[in-house]
């Protein structure tokens, strides 16, 4: 029995490029597909780069896809290189915009864009906004993380990978982990995690915008900043490169931090953002011998933040939620296993999950998006 070439090629298009997630034949890495007298289907696959490290989960999905097409008795996966025209070709498809505008900037973007700060640092920010940028993955969302900490880039840790990202033709594709594209400093260092950054005030404005600029983040739900503590450069980067993404401020419930965390969420009244909550990490949790309450880090921080947030800006900050201490939040950012997906039900994680199903969920506002009308009688 022959094979059905037409029926080979229909399902290659279901076959997506792991990094990319469109299909191989949608963007040009389908070179080839043969099929010889005993079944025997070869398919021939443009990688974009030599040393591609997704070239074995292409290979797997390219097989799996063909195997049970009938008449098929084995498959061959043949994997070429594209050439310099193809990935700039490539390029060309996948930016849809000039390589240096910010596409979440860009009118009409559906990204909501969430930056994560903190007044000072120990307050478990990275920790939650690794956790939530997981978390909402898991819901099914496309999330993109900006670990914006130039200097002290912990999010490949939590999140478990090293990946380098790749390059096409000036373009960064960025790796991912547990199904979120992540960028961070770390990549960028040939020294390792122990190399300093020494970047002054200009140079951490355009490494960020690099990193909104030059990345290939695809088509996001969702984009969050992993600011670093403080309302230094790069907080005020944020507000100019990124004017309509909203600030979560994240604090203890140590009134003395709660102090501190007003003046980052207070920053966005200076660059014009708009404040979408307050987190209280750290919060109380019942006593694993007797039940009783336990404050480690006192009580009401986060509701004093939300409470004179809301007086600055003359309307509600809401606390989104309050997040139980937990050591194993913690464990599971030094082990690279988020507590959202190793400890689903832990108090913790039932609470992290709440606060990004509150975030994931919301509507975006039609504020600054073109919506594509014209006056009647306009010219």
């Amino acid at each position: 029995m022959s094979v059905d070439l037409a029926a080979v090629r229909l399902a290659l298009a279901d076959v997506k490029d792991p990094e990319i997630n469109r299909p191989i034949t949608e963007i040009g890495m389908l070179k080839d597909v043969e099929c010889s007298k005993q079944g025997v289907v070869t398919v021939t696959v443009w990688l974009t780069i030599k040393g591609c490290p997704m070239r074995d989960t292409i290979t797997e999905r390219v097989t799996n896809a063909v195997q049970p097409i009938t008449g098929v008795t084995g498959v061959n996966v043949v994997l070429d290189v594209m050439g310099d025209q193809q990935r700039a070709d490539l390029k060309k498809l996948l930016r849809g915009h000039d390589a240096r505008e910010i596409q979440f900037t860009q009118s009409g973007s559906l990204t909501r864009v969430y930056a994560i700060a903190s007044g000072k640092g120990g307050v478990g920010k990275s920790s939650v906004t690794a956790n939530l940028a997981v978390a909402m993955s898991d819901m099914g969302l496309a999330v993109g993380l900006v670990d914006a900490d130039m200097y002290g880039h912990s999010i490949p840790r939590m999140l478990g990978t090293t990946a380098e990202p790749n390059m096409v033709e000036g373009m960064i594709m960025p790796p991912m982990a547990f199904g979120v594209r992540l960028i961070s400093m770390l990549a960028f260092k040939p020294g390792g995690v122990t190399q300093p950054v020494a970047f002054r005030g200009p140079m951490l404005h355009r490494a960020l915008e690099q990193f909104l600029s030059d990345v290939w983040w695809g088509d996001l739900d969702v984009l969050l900043l992993d600011l670093p503590p403080g309302t230094g450069d790069i907080a005020i980067s944020t507000g100019q490169l990124l004017p309509d993404a909203e600030i979560v401020v994240v604090t203890t419930p140590q009134p003395a931090a709660a102090d501190v965390a007003v003046r980052a969420g207070t920053l966005a009244e200076q660059t014009k953002q708009r404040v979408a909550g307050v987190i209280e990490n750290m919060s109380g949790f019942p006593c694993p011998h007797c039940g009783e309450p336990l404050d480690l880090f006192g009580v009401g921080g986060g509701a004093l933040v939300a409470e004179q947030l809301s007086e600055v800006f003359g309307k509600p900050v809401p606390l989104l939620g309050k997040i139980p201490f937990d050591v194993a939040l913690r464990e599971g950012g030094d082990a690279g296993s988020p507590l959202v997906l190793s400890q689903p039900e832990a108090p913790a994680a039932l609470a992290l999950r709440e606060i990004a199903r509150t975030l994931g969920t919301k509507p975006r506002g039609l504020a600054q998006m073109n919506l594509g009308l014209t006056p009647t009688g306009a010219k």
